[in-house]
């Protein structure tokens, strides 16, 4: 466990290095699976059924990002308190179990009832409607799995078992791109399948961190107790950054969803969904490093070492930095490729859409990382009002302008513009949040 005693054993680099690099792997581990859907579903369905998956996207990142909200902010305060020594640090999981629960009962409520007009909704014609109505009933009735396997793997990263917490993630990834061919093709279930693949994988997840909590070496536990909206409250305040981090991708979807329906239809939506697919691996580097520093983050404010809090996030930045120029040259100089392995109708017009949203999408990355990186700093650090206000910016406010106001002056050029420059506001921003925060905290370790 990542105590006092043990951070004593080992430099907050060389935890850095760990808990950082294995949850990188957890997060792509989670990101391929978004992609496996993408592309197999490219093979079964093509252009519709990438576009009937790119509609519901939305919905799955405010699953994954209230599920992330309550699991991050869950973890974040049991590690701050357990530092402390507070025994309020063990009452977060469970509270954390039960509010996944009775959130995740509406969602699956949703998906068992009406889930054609969540499609419609969204924007669906009447040919994407039917080809979504399987995927979206059947994803949408597993939605407390989805939440509660981020609180699961919250907790176990938090309680100084990254190791399993990253196995736990590439496993259920792996579990659903297996189960993706196997049901889709030799089953030929078509989006159903593709579906409840998906749908079991957090389950897998739930499973394998079960092997730590359940064991003589854990410190978190299940207790009998009433929900409290008071620590769930507690909770989101740290979460907040958590739940933007997930959210933005779903409401920028759904915004660029509508947009570009009224500037290119169902052709340029195929297109987006190629781009935004792809970019949720980008993004996933940056929760990786931003969650893999955040118990180290909490767990060294909590002790009062402003010294390790300010290396910690030093060495998060850079390797956000670096991460980002690698991104962005990746996909600057092969854009045709990562468009064609989508692309199985070989769709031209919706080929040219895409490789001209990769080139210009992706730059916004060299900004994104800092966003990311810097919420999760301010929330592990308890700096909830600036966390919450450079959230909001990026998640909602920055990007709906941006997208409208651009594509109404350069079409599809302005939609792929939106998402850099949104970004880039929101670093002139976050920029102050990070230095009126590092300059309320001790120079040295007090103990």
């Amino acid at each position: 466990m990542t105590s006092a005693s043990s951070a004593k054993k080992e430099s907050a680099g060389a935890l850095f290095a760990k808990y950082v690099s294995q949850n990188i792997l957890g997060m792509i581990g989670v990101s391929a699976y978004v992609l496996a859907d993408t592309f197999f579903i490219s093979l079964a369905e093509g252009a519709d059924g990438i576009t009937a998956l790119n509609l519901v996207l939305p919905l799955y990142s405010l699953i994954f990002a209230i599920g992330s909200m309550i699991g991050v902010g869950s973890a974040t305060r049991f590690k701050i308190y357990q530092a402390r020594g507070d025994k309020e640090a063990g009452f977060y999981f469970t509270n954390s179990i039960l509010f996944a629960f009775i959130f995740g009962l509406l969602f699956s409520l949703a998906g068992l009832f009406v889930p054609g007009a969540i499609v419609r909704l969204l924007g669906g014609t009447d040919e994407i409607v039917a080809i979504g109505i399987p995927y979206t009933r059947i994803f949408l009735l597993f939605a407390p799995f989805f939440m509660m396997n981020y609180i699961c793997n919250a907790f176990v990263r938090n309680d100084g078992n990254p190791s399993l917490a990253m196995a736990a993630t590439f496993s259920s990834s792996i579990f659903n791109i297996i189960m993706d061919y196997v049901l889709m093709f030799p089953l030929k279930m078509g989006m159903a399948g593709a579906a409840l693949a998906t749908a079991f994988s957090p389950i897998v997840g739930i499973s394998i961190c079960s092997i730590h909590l359940f064991s003589g070496k854990s410190s978190v536990h299940l207790q009998r107790q009433y929900p409290s909206l008071r620590r769930l409250g507690r909770a989101c305040q740290l979460g907040v950054a958590a739940f933007m981090g997930e959210i933005s991708s779903g409401v920028t979807t759904m915004v660029f969803n509508f947009l570009i329906l009224g500037l290119a239809g169902n052709t340029g939506i195929a297109a987006y969904g190629v781009v935004a697919n792809v970019a949720i691996v980008g993004t996933a580097v940056f929760n990786g490093i931003s969650q893999g520093s955040q118990p180290l983050l909490s767990d060294y404010y909590g002790r009062n070492d402003g010294r390790s809090v300010r290396k910690i996030l030093r060495l998060s930045m850079i390797t956000g930095i670096t991460a980002a120029v690698l991104i962005i040259l990746f996909t600057n100089l092969a854009p045709e490729q990562i468009v064609a392995a989508f692309n199985s109708e070989n769709n031209a017009e919706m080929a040219s859409y895409a490789v001209f949203g990769v080139r210009l999408y992706f730059t916004g990355f060299l900004f994104a990382g800092f966003n990311i990186i810097g919420t999760g700093f301010l929330s592990a650090t308890e700096s909830a009002a600036w966390a919450f206000l450079t959230s909001v910016l990026r998640g909602f406010v920055a990007i709906s302008l941006c997208a409208v106001i651009l594509a109404a002056l350069f079409g599809m050029t302005g939609v792929w513009l939106a998402f850099p420059v949104a970004e880039l506001l929101t670093t002139l921003l976050m920029v102050i949040a990070i230095v009126r925060s590092v300059r309320k905290m001790p120079a040295k370790e007090r103990l």
